[in-house]
C-alpha cells in the first residue's frame, strides 16, 4: 500500500520513520495552531512502545516471557496484554479457528530468508504446538501448557499500533491526516477541504504498477498478500501466510485489501480471507466492508462489483 498523492504535498507535513521492520510515515495537514511534529513524535513513541512490548524478537518483551515459560508456570499479564489475548480469542472464534496466534511457532521451521521448504517430518513435529484452545487464560495470567508452544501478536500488531498512533494524534487535536505502518493505514480524517487521502494498491505481480486507488476520509485500510514476504522453489511460490492446520503457506489469494472503521479490523479481515482460501470471498461479502481481492489466477473481486 502506498500513497497515491505526492509525498511533497505543500499542504501537509510528512514524517518518515522505521518501525516493526517496515518503512512508516505519518502525514498531517498543516495547521499553525497545532504542534504537528510534537504530536507525531508522541504517535511514533506509541508505535515504538507497542513494538518493544510485544515483539517476539526482543528478549525483554512480554511475548518472549510467555513463550519462554511454555510448559511451565503461568505468566502475569497487564491490562493491555490481557485485552489483546481476549481479542485473539475473538479472532479465533470468528475465523472458525483459522486465526490462531499460536501458529507463530510454524516460523521456527519455515525459513523465508534461506528460502527453504521444511521437511514433512519437521512440519509434523511442530503442528501439535499450534493449539490456541489449549492456552490457559485465567485471572489475568496466561500459560502455554506444552513446551515449545509460542504465541505471536504479529498477525495484528502493526494494525493495532496504527490505530493507537491515530488515537494519540486525535488526542492532540489533529483531525486531518493518517498513519501508515508498512501499508497498514489508519486515517484520522480527510484533508481540511474534505477531500480524501488516496492510497494505491500494488499489483502483486508488478511492484511498479498499481491495480487501484482507494480514497479514504477515515478508518483503516490493510492488505494481506503473497508478494512481500515469500520465496520460490521448484517453480512454486511460498508466502509468509501459513495455514494453522496444514502448516504450509496459503495459495489461493495473491492480495486482499480491506477497508474498515479501524486498521486492526481491516487487517484481521484481510488475513482471515487469505486463510479461508477459496471460501474467502464469501467471508468478505458477509463482512459488509469494502474490499479488493485478487485471486491466484489474477481475477479481481471488489465490494462494488463481484469480479473484474
Amino acid at each position: 500500500m502506498q500513497p497515491a498523492h505526492k509525498p511533497s504535498d505543500p499542504d501537509s507535513v510528512r514524517i518518515v520513520f522505521q518501525a516493526m521492520a517496515s518503512p512508516c510515515e505519518i502525514v498531517l495537514a498543516k495547521d499553525p495552531q497545532v504542534d504537528l511534529e510534537g504530536a507525531a513524535r508522541q504517535a511514533i513513541a506509541e508505535v515504538q512502545r507497542i513494538e518493544t512490548t510485544y515483539s517476539r524478537y526482543r528478549s525483554d518483551s512480554i511475548v518472549t516471557r510467555i513463550n519462554a515459560a511454555a510448559g511451565g508456570a503461568a505468566v502475569d499479564c497487564d491490562d493491555e496484554t490481557w485485552s489483546l489475548l481476549e481479542f485473539a480469542q475473538s479472532l479465533y472464534q470468528s475465523s472458525g479457528g483459522l486465526f490462531d496466534i499460536s501458529s507463530g511457532v510454524l516460523r521456527t521451521v519455515w525459513d523465508f530468508k534461506a528460502a527453504q521448504v521444511p521437511s514433512a517430518a519437521a512440519l509434523e513435529a511442530v503442528r501439535p504446538l499450534v493449539a490456541w484452545p489449549l492456552v490457559e487464560r485465567r485471572n489475568k495470567t496466561v500459560r502455554l501448557p506444552k513446551a515449545g508452544m509460542q504465541i505471536d501478536f504479529g498477525g495484528f500488531g502493526k494494525e493495532y499500533a496504527a490505530d493507537r498512533a491515530g488515537a494519540v494524534l486525535e488526542k492532540n487535536g489533529l483531525r486531518h491526516g493518517y498513519v501508515n505502518l508498512g501499508g497498514d493505514i489508519r486515517v484520522i480524517g480527510p484533508r481540511p477541504d474534505g477531500r480524501p487521502w488516496t492510497f494505491g494498491i500494488q499489483d502483486p505481480r508488478d511492484s511498479g504498477k498499481l491495480v487501484a486507488s482507494i480514497p479514504l476520509t477515515s478508518g483503516g485500510l490493510a492488505t494481506s498478500g503473497d508478494y512481500v514476504r515469500y520465496f520460490e522453489a521448484d517453480g512454486k511460490r511460498y508466502c509468509h501466510v501459513l495455514h494453522p492446520r496444514t502448516a504450509v503457506p496459503v495459495t489461493y489469494w495473491r492480495s486482499v485489501s480491506v477497508m474498515a472503521p479501524f486498521a486492526v479490523v481491516a487487517g484481521n479481515c484481510a488475513t482471515i480471507t487469505m486463510l479461508k482460501e477459496e471460501n474467502g470471498l464469501e467471508f468478505l461479502k458477509n463482512t459488509e466492508m469494502g474490499y479488493l481481492a485478487i485471486s491466484h489466477t489474477g481475477k479481481v473481486f471488489t465490494s462494488n462489483d463481484s469480479s473484474l
